[in-house]
């Protein structure tokens, strides 16, 4: 096994990294699944006469989502203990869209719900997967700066799938997302089988240092809640964030699909998507770049802030430029939370050998938030409109702003209960033992 950066003597190889380039970029558009075309396509495909109104759809987006939210912390324990991430990673891409693709010759509501379910538990494999492959590779020094740089790429790449879903969504219908993401997968699992096995490191994969060993440690993602109390209220934050995000896009599809017809929203979503992730590239590697020198909690309350900002001003109008130029904000909020979040709970568990699982954990909670928003946005769509839906996810966020301020801390040089004596780096940002090594 070839030792990672910062943790041996060997530095990671150019291929591995044009590799893990590579990765996030085709994976961008996999990892979701549908996203907020499954919305777009069950409105203006199916629609009413079928039974598919905002309500329903917000439900199958709910099923999905806890779905997915169960199998977050297996997931991530999953990632701890195996050593065939690789093989992992490419049967959840194959899943994720063998599930997707049958969604066109499906029509109950049940085999719907059925098809994303397995899509949303493929899907919890990616984060975690991808996280500990990144944290394997370059070691923990130059994580933060890594992840940045992953999440530039995974934003340019659903950039990029967005706009090309767009522009051939406008002559043949929404159903051209579908055999673009089977394009993605084929291209995602070359990219994955570009990084050599042996380029993984396993132990600084899953959070240990070499020469701690990990014959003791349990990657329990439930138990590391339960002893880190700082970790746990990070979970709650992260499910407040969701549970205020994951609906606006949806929600803004519906909203285009109703003002501009069928076959016009999924090309104007695509708009939406596009403009956002084009923001979201520079933020993600700003906050990789910067997250030690500034500190991970003002970075994080930006992202809160301005998330309740969007939900406020998607009120002012429903003019669709309006809804575009607002969308940019998603740029900001979900750069930021997108190259933080593994680096906040790398901090927490440093040192624990739980860091996946520790993600697993973390994201379940967020998926909990993630899958009622949808529920929630769809319910208040039908009972009071639209832009009461926005402003109780704009309130949410408000709220959740408040408590990360008040109760989080700075997780820089944070010390986990149960990591060893030595594990933990400096707690000052800026302190150059964190300093990224070159990547």
């Amino acid at each position: 096994m070839t030792p990672a950066a910062d943790a041996g003597a060997t530095a990671p190889s150019p291929r591995a990294l044009r590799g893990l380039d590579a990765l996030n970029f085709f994976l961008a558009d996999v990892r979701d699944g549908l996203g907020p075309y499954l919305a777009i396509y069950l409105l203006a495909v199916r629609g009413p006469d079928q039974g598919w109104n905002e309500a329903t759809i917000g439900l199958v987006i709910t099923i999905s989502g806890i779905a997915g939210l169960i199998a977050q912390t297996p997931a991530g324990a999953l990632i701890d203990r195996t050593r065939a991430k690789r093989l992992v990673v490419i049967a959840a891409a194959v899943a994720v869209t063998l599930s997707s693709l049958a969604l066109p010759f499906i029509q109950s509501f049940w085999l719907v719900a059925a098809t994303q379910s397995v899509a949303g538990i493929a899907g919890a494999i990616f984060p975690p997967a991808l996280a500990a492959i990144t944290l394997g590779v370059v070691g923990p020094k130059a994580f933060a700066k890594r992840i940045g740089r992953n999440e530039g790429f995974n934003h340019a790449g659903n950039a990029v799938s967005a706009a090309i879903a767009g522009a051939t969504a406008y002559y043949f219908g929404p159903i051209v997302v579908f055999w673009l993401m089977a394009l993605l997968a084929a291209a995602s699992i070359g990219a994955m089988l570009m990084i050599p096995a042996r380029a993984i490191d396993d132990d600084l994969a899953r959070g240990l240092d070499h020469q701690e060993g990990s014959g003791d440690e349990q990657p329990s993602g439930l138990g590391a809640l339960v002893q880190n109390r700082t970790l746990l209220l990070f979970a709650l934050l992260c499910a407040a964030f969701h549970l205020a995000n994951a609906a606006m896009l949806p929600s803004v599809g519906q909203l285009l699909t109703k003002l501009s017809g069928k076959d016009h929203a999924t090309s104007l979503i695509a708009v939406c998507i596009v403009a956002a992730q084009c923001v979201m590239v520079p933020v993600a590697v700003f906050v990789g770049a910067r997250a030690d020198a500034i500190g991970r909690k003002p970075i994080f309350l930006a992202a809160f802030g301005v998330l309740a900002l969007r939900g406020v001003l998607y009120t002012f109008s429903d003019n669709p430029f309006w809804l575009v130029g607002v969308q940019l904000l998603d740029g900001i909020g979900a750069g930021i939370y997108g190259a933080l979040f593994p680096v906040v709970v790398a901090d927490l568990t440093r040192g624990t050998g739980r860091f996946n699982a520790a993600q697993g954990a973390v994201a379940t909670a967020q998926g909990l938030g993630a899958a009622f928003s949808a529920t929630l946005a769809g319910a208040l769509i039908v009972w009071a409109g639209f832009s009461v839906a926005f402003l109780a996810l704009a309130g949410i966020a408000g709220l959740a702003f408040l408590a990360y301020l008040v109760l989080m801390p700075e997780t820089y040089g944070y010390t986990p209960p149960g990591a060893k004596p030595g594990s933990t780096p400096g707690s000052r940002p800026g302190d150059r033992r964190l300093a990224p090594a070159a990547a």
